[in-house]
């Protein structure tokens, strides 16, 4: 009678740690966030540009670089990528995605 109520308590004792065990995990990855904030780089006929998108919408497509006086496309991939993602931290974060001179000068932007 004794191994019985044992058996059952062991078998219910570890239902339970398993069931929590699975609502932790679920309760884990429902709290990962997405990457809803993209940024890709596009050719465009003298160089390349960027684009910000929301949910695969796109709020921002940037073909020249801004902030010059001149329309010129950046010079580079990287450097189309490099100022898409600064405009996206800045959006990230709830603040203006204007571009400044002194954001082209660290970093790096080719003119």
């Amino acid at each position: 009678m004794m191994t019985i109520i044992n058996t059952k308590k062991f078998f219910w004792n570890t239902i339970q740690k398993n069931l929590l065990f699975i609502a932790f995990l679920l309760f884990f990855t429902a709290c990962i966030k997405k990457e809803v904030l993209t940024a890709n780089a596009f050719k465009t006929n003298s160089g390349w540009g960027y684009t910000i998108s929301y949910k695969e919408k796109i709020l921002i497509k940037q073909s020249i670089i801004p902030v010059i006086s001149e329309n010129k496309s950046f010079k580079t991939e990287d450097d189309a990528l490099k100022v898409a993602d600064l405009v996206k931290q800045k959006l990230k974060e709830n603040l203006s995605p204007t571009v400044t001179k002194k954001d082209l000068i660290l970093l790096k932007i080719k003119l």
